[in-house]
């Protein structure tokens, strides 16, 4: 593909998101930033039952040509290709160059591979919160209760009460 090609593809993206909504039932709902230029991105993520296939993703967000562009090509190519869990955490730069070109990442390589980074985030995000689950983590809703602490109220009372 040669560079005219891939500037017209990322202006099409650009210009014509795809997968670019909120899924409300998302498992994961990730934001991300660039904060050099600007860039704003949040990745929705839902997996499957079995834990490791792409239920639904998409994004949302604002930036950059190259920074919107490439989340919208990433997210289709995820549907397209049928991404897994894995697959997402095993990409690198390198995925993004050959989604964008070289010339685009090695020149903005924040903006182009801010989707990737936070949905890998999304990902860590979510494996951690399933080993939570699993050590029965998960069921403490006051974050300070986790660490033993006691505030408020509650500290003014013996343990007995």
């Amino acid at each position: 593909m040669d560079r005219q090609e891939q500037i017209e593809i990322l202006l099409d993206h650009y210009e014509h998101p795809r997968r670019r909504r909120a899924i409300s039932d998302a498992d994961v709902t990730m934001p991300g930033g660039n904060p050099g230029c600007g860039d704003v991105i949040t990745i929705y993520l839902g997996v499957g039952d079995d834990e490791t296939s792409i239920r639904d993703v998409s994004f949302e967000g604002e930036g950059c040509t190259i920074s919107q562009a490439a989340a919208s090509i990433l997210m289709e190519l995820i549907e397209d290709e049928q991404w897994t869990l894995d697959n997402i955490a095993e990409s690198d730069y390198n995925t993004m160059i050959e989604l964008l070109g070289k010339e685009a990442v090695q020149m903005r390589p924040r903006c182009a591979t801010l989707a990737l980074g936070t949905l890998k985030a999304a990902v860590k995000k979510y494996r951690r919160d399933k080993l939570r689950e699993s050590a029965g983590l998960d069921d403490v809703d006051d974050e300070n209760e986790r660490y033993g602490i006691v505030t408020g109220d509650a500290a003014l009372q013996s343990p007995n009460e």
